[in-house]
């Protein structure tokens, strides 16, 4: 898990980084640190975003796909 896929979790959900933040239970500034790049995900905050979010390994691996395909330009669900 990256910081682009907590994003595109965040962004999904249309929460504040402060209000995914309080659902994940974590603080607010490790998240605005890592969507900016300054922190990894750790696995206990990945532990903690597929708990919260009830996602598994095939979910991330999907939603990674997604957003790959975004990066390049391509839209997703083609």
């Amino acid at each position: 898990m990256n910081k682009e896929i907590i994003k595109f979790i965040r962004k999904n959900y249309e929460m504040t980084q402060r209000d995914f933040a309080k659902l994940v239970n974590c603080s607010f500034a490790l998240i605005a640190l890592v969507e900016v790049g300054k922190r990894n995900v750790s696995k206990d905050l990945e532990n903690k975003v597929k708990s919260a979010f009830n996602l598994d390994d095939q979910d991330i691996q999907s939603i990674t796909t997604i957003v790959s395909e975004i990066s390049k330009g391509i839209p997703p669900f083609l």
